[in-house]
């Protein structure tokens, strides 16, 4: 899953590249850069949950 997250996060970073590029109203732009900081938190999240060492139960 941490590889996923890795992969996600520059996609989040060309949405909202590609928005400034494609986008000349201010709305439209700024609802696509919004959404492509999102993929690229939720991205994130992901990568940084897959680094995390899972708890162990202890001992009875």
């Amino acid at each position: 899953m941490k590889y996923a997250g890795l992969l996600v996060m520059p996609a989040g970073f060309f949405l909202s590249i590609a928005a400034l590029v494609l986008f000349p109203a201010p709305a439209p732009r700024a609802a696509f850069v919004l959404c492509g900081l999102a993929v690229e938190a939720l991205g994130l999240a992901v990568a940084v949950r897959g680094h995390m060492e899972a708890r162990q139960e202890p001992l009875p």
